[in-house]
C-alpha cells in the first residue's frame, strides 16, 4: 500500500458524547428539597417551642426569641436552595422565554428568604412566650411582609409560566394544575386575616408545587 496514499486518506470524526446532565442535578436537587426541608424544620420547631400555636401564628414567629436562630438558618438556606433551583431550571428549559423568566421570578422568590431572615417578623399572638396578643408593626415586620409578599407573587408568576414548557412536553394535565395553584396561594393569603392557617396552606402549597413542577421537569433530558 502507498503511505501517501493511505495518509492522505479521510478519517472519520470521533462521535460527540452527549453533554451530561451530571452538573445540572445538583442544582435541581436544590429546588427539589426546598419547599420540603423548610416546611419540616418549621412544623418541627411549631411542635416542640412553647407557647407556638399554628392556628394563631406564622412559621416566621419562629424566627423570633431565644431559639429563633434555628428559623433564621432555615430561612437562609431555603432561599439559597431555591437560587440554586433556579439556576437548575434555566439550564433545563433553556434559552427560550421561559426558560428566561421562571428561573428568575424563582430566583426572586428565593431572595425573599434571605430578606425574611434580615428582617424577622413582628411578636404578637402570645409569642414568643409573654408577647401580647396584638401585633404592632415595626419598620423590620413591614419589610419581613412585604418581601413575602413579592416572593410569592414572583412564585405565583413563575407557575403561569412554567405551564408552557409543561404542555409543550405533553404534562397538560401539569399545566392546568401549575394554573390553578396561583390562585389557591393568593386565596390562602387574602384569607390570612382571618385565618392563619390558611396562610400557611396557602405558602406550604407553593413550596411544594415548586418542588412537584421542579422534579417533572427535572425528568426531560436537559437542553444543555
Amino acid at each position: 500500500m502507498n503511505p501517501v496514499l493511505s495518509s492522505s486518506r479521510p478519517v472519520a470524526p470521533a462521535p460527540v458524547a452527549p453533554a451530561s446532565r451530571a452538573p445540572v442535578r445538583p442544582w435541581l436537587a436544590g429546588g427539589i428539597a426546598a419547599g420540603p426541608l423548610f416546611l419540616a424544620v418549621g412544623v418541627a420547631q411549631g411542635v416542640a417551642r412553647d407557647g407556638f400555636d399554628f392556628s394563631r401564628n406564622a412559621l416566621s414567629q419562629l424566627a423570633l426569641g431565644e431559639a429563633g436562630w434555628v428559623q433564621t438558618v432555615n430561612f437562609l438556606l431555603a432561599g439559597t436552595l431555591l437560587v440554586m433551583g433556579a439556576v437548575g431550571l434555566r439550564r433545563v428549559l433553556g434559552g427560550n422565554p421561559a426558560g428566561t423568566w421562571a428561573p428568575v421570578l424563582v430566583g426572586v422568590f428565593g431572595a425573599s428568604f434571605w430578606a425574611a431572615a434580615a428582617f424577622p417578623a413582628d411578636a404578637g399572638a402570645g409569642f414568643p412566650a409573654g408577647a401580647p396578643d396584638a401585633t404592632v408593626m415595626s419598620g423590620h415586620g413591614a419589610v419581613h411582609m412585604a418581601a413575602g409578599t413579592v416572593g410569592y407573587l414572583a412564585l405565583c408568576a413563575a407557575f403561569l409560566v412554567f405551564a408552557g414548557p409543561l404542555a409543550a412536553r405533553g404534562h397538560r394535565r401539569w399545566a392546568v394544575a401549575s394554573r390553578l395553584v396561583p390562585v389557591a396561594v393568593l386565596a390562602g393569603f387574602a384569607a390570612s386575616a382571618a385565618s392563619v392557617l390558611a396562610f400557611t396552606a396557602g405558602a406550604g402549597l407553593g413550596l411544594l408545587w415548586l418542588t412537584a413542577v421542579t422534579t417533572r421537569l427535572a425528568s426531560v433530558p436537559a437542553d444543555r
